[in-house]
């Protein structure tokens, strides 16, 4: 078995730890290990695993392991991959077994995650780092840049292209032939009807941006 740990001892890297345990379910693939976290001392137990500390010691290790980046925030999970650079850290996909994959033209980068009840339809191009939180749909002819997160229950239309490190809201919808620029923010519940620029926070039905960020 490969031995797997997550960065990100919060709450959503004890949920990721529960997809690694379904995925070992139906075929023993993974030896979880624990948690890396630069925000929790060393030792700490979290769920009955240690943590065994942070980019530091990543870097250091000796041997290979994979590795899954359990941070929402899209600028934050940006640093942490941009610190670790050691060659024997690999970041594989992390798929819930309860979620729907097309096989139809759907390419998927490295380090993604995605949750139980989201659905991925067909030819759709993800990038790398990206979070599909539970029950996120992406229609067809899509294009998800890297590191972009999305909240529970957020639906994609078909025909949109998401920039790098957008972060939208829990049950945001996005309409199609649409494009949202890079680290924009939307808001939870926003529905987005009009492409949206670069670094702006949109919120409202329909969204409009109300602020812009470095």
């Amino acid at each position: 078995m490969k031995k797997i740990a997550i960065f990100g001892a919060g709450g959503f890297g004890r949920e990721v730890k529960t997809i690694i345990d379904s995925i070992n379910k139906q075929e023993k693939i993974y030896e979880f290990i624990g948690f890396y976290d630069d925000g929790i001392e060393k030792g700490n137990i979290i769920n009955n695993y240690p943590v065994l500390g942070g980019v530091k010691d990543i870097n250091m290790l000796k041997e290979e392991v994979s590795l899954v980046i359990s941070i929402g925030d899209p600028k934050t999970k940006s640093k942490i991959v941009s610190l670790i650079e050691n060659p024997l850290v690999s970041y594989p996909n992390i798929i819930s077994p309860n979620a729907i994959v097309s096989d139809d033209f759907v390419s998927l980068g490295k380090g993604n995650i995605v949750c139980a009840g989201s659905i991925i339809t067909c030819n759709i191009d993800i990038r790398d780092f990206v979070i599909l939180n539970l029950s996120c749909t992406v229609g067809h002819d899509t294009v998800i840049n890297s590191y972009a997160s999305f909240m529970p229950s957020v639906n994609i239309s078909g025909e949109v292209v998401i920039g790098e490190g957008v972060y939208v809201g829990t049950g945001a919808k996005i309409i199609n032939l649409l494009e949202i620029g890079e680290y924009t923010i939307v808001g939870a519940g926003a529905v987005v009807s009009k492409t949206l620029p670069a670094k702006c926070t949109a919120v409202g039905v329909p969204a409009k941006p109300i602020k812009f960020h470095e």
